[in-house]
């Protein structure tokens, strides 16, 4: 075979000193050397270290002359390079591996990066340790950047190869997984991770899309404050519900607000004890309807329900009414408005509940029905019966028809109230509805009335309780063959102080009264002269 290089040895010292090699001259040799041997890349790549080694360890111990010719076969040299003892500073111009024996699998090592492919195309590249690195890296492009992961081994099942086989069958399907750079995909995984765990302690199940989209949208609205300072700011005000029964709810309600009704000091109680009485049944009627069901678990429809079937339900009332008027059912409403209101403050409901909005607790316009009074002869009947155990009754009929208190002021009254101020009865703020004092007028009518209890200075005008006064007046209705009517005997004296006078504030002051109440539920009902019959009814 015709030979296209030769090496020449030089004997002269001064030849290392002034030819030094280059890496251009380095990459000749390697070049022709290749050439010489007329080795296929398989041999070459496993004995040019050999080689290599050899001509370091020649160079070592004299210089030598590389002559090359670029021509063909059988010219003569065109050039020739200097390889100097200066060959011990190059060091070893491959990687490491090329010394080292391929792993089993590995049977072409002279071919890398070695490139993965699927169906004919590459989609990723595996590149052998080198100086610096001892790992194998896997390279492959995701979202437009190169990404690379390192492995220990190349083959295995936790080796290169095989995550770049199973890694380029993704990128080829599109999967978007196979686009996470190495980061993104630890990121993910421990993402992922922590929903688990959030999962197993709560309950909960949380993608990671919802997780990191409710993150985003919470974040633009907190302007720069972490996520932990928004929440400790909310755990300082927000209430954590309290599940409770609506049936013992109902009970802590009435029995903490039973000390309402009593009083001390002679000062009225803050509540009656005849509204604490109804409201008590209102609500346990309320919490039998909805028996079982938590004060929290509370929806509009549930009171809905109960408010549209008030009427069906049966009455604890004496006159055994049903409550089918709108003003029965706002009262309903006023008492629930109450105990949901209590249940908020003691944590047993949200504050923001809502349970106000259900269409059944707008309050209703209370009926307009006909006003019920007396004329002046049953009036006059009323106060003429003489039964020995009804004649305790006449005084607050008579204050009653005459100066228009309503019943559970009368009830309250005393006599020292009754003759306190000449000619006048005074309703102090702790007896009157409205809490505010007045004075009534004592006409000569009622004064004829009253003359024969001038010895009673002191004392309540009514001793008893009120079911009794109602019973009692019952009976004296069926006495005097007179129909009982509801709130009759103030209606009677508003009737007809404003037709006697057409003054709706003179009335609404005796009356302890608005005057556009007056003169929207009294007003021509009665003539002027009904009213003068009404308060010339005078003792016989």
């Amino acid at each position: 075979m015709p030979a296209l290089c030769c090496l020449r040895f030089n004997r002269s010292p001064a030849n290392l000193q002034q030819k030094c090699p280059t890496p251009e001259v380095r990459a000749i040799l390697w070049k022709q050397l290749r050439t010489v041997l007329k080795c296929d890349p398989k041999f070459w790549a496993q004995n040019r270290a050999h080689l290599f080694a050899t001509l370091r360890f020649i160079g070592k111990f004299a210089d030598f002359t590389f002559l090359h010719t670029v021509g063909v076969a059988g010219s003569k040299p065109a050039a020739r390079t200097i390889f100097s003892r200066e060959i011990d500073k190059i060091g070893s111009p491959d990687t490491i591996l090329t010394q080292i024996p391929p792993e089993n699998g590995d049977d072409d090592v002279s071919k890398w990066p070695k490139k993965v492919t699927h169906r004919h195309r590459v989609y990723a590249k595996v590149y052998r340790p080198c100086a610096g690195r001892d790992s194998y890296r896997v390279a492959w492009k995701a979202a437009g950047k190169r990404q690379m992961k390192s492995f220990r081994t190349y083959s295995g099942g936790q080796g290169a190869k095989k995550f770049a086989d199973d890694l380029v069958k993704d990128l080829a399907k599109q999967t978007p997984v196979a686009f996470l750079t190495a980061a993104q995909a630890d990121d993910a995984l421990a993402a992922i991770g922590l929903l688990n765990n959030f999962q197993a302690d709560t309950g909960r199940q949380v993608s990671l899309v919802t997780a990191v989209s409710e993150f985003c949208g919470a974040a633009k609205k907190l302007h720069g404050r972490t996520m932990s300072e928004a929440v400790a700011g909310f755990m300082q005000t927000a209430v954590t519900v309290v599940p409770k029964d609506i049936g013992e709810a109902v009970t802590d309600f009435l029995v903490g607000s039973e000390h309402l009704t009593h009083s001390s000091d002679g000062k009225r109680a803050q509540l009656s004890t005849k509204y604490a009485y109804v409201r008590a049944l209102q609500l346990r009627r309320f919490a039998d309807t909805l028996a079982g069901h938590a004060v929290c678990d509370l929806t509009k429809a549930h009171l809905d329900t109960f408010i549209s079937e008030l009427g069906e339900q049966k009455t604890k009332s004496r006159n055994h009414r049903k409550i089918d008027s709108a003003k029965s059912r706002n009262h309903y409403r006023g008492v629930i408005r109450q105990f949901l209101a209590w249940c908020a403050r003691k944590d047993y409901l949200s504050q923001a509940h809502r349970l106000f909005e259900a269409e059944a607790m707008r309050p209703e316009l209370a009926n307009t029905a006909e006003i019920e009074f007396y004329t002046p002869d049953e009036f006059k009947r009323l106060l003429e019966v003489d039964a020995d155990d009804l004649l305790p009754l006449r005084p607050l009929i008579a204050i009653g028809g005459f100066a228009g208190l309503r019943t559970a002021e009368l009830l309250r009254l005393d006599w020292a109230d009754v003759w306190r101020i000449p000619g006048h009865i005074e309703i102090t703020a702790r007896k009157a509805k409205t809490r505010q004092r007045r004075l009534v007028e004592i006409c000569p009518a009622l004064a004829g009335w009253l003359e024969t209890h001038r010895a009673n200075k002191s004392g309540k005008l009514w001793t008893e309780p009120e079911g009794t006064f109602q019973k009692k007046f019952v009976e004296l209705c069926e006495k005097a063959k007179a129909p009982r009517k509801h709130n009759g005997l103030r209606h009677s004296f508003c009737t007809y102080h404003f037709a006697k006078d057409s003054n709706e504030n003179m009335t609404a002051a005796q009356a302890g009264n608005s005057p556009a109440m007056i003169h929207g539920h009294y007003k021509g009902l009665a003539t002027k002269a009904d009213a003068e019959k009404w308060f010339t009814v005078t003792p016989a």
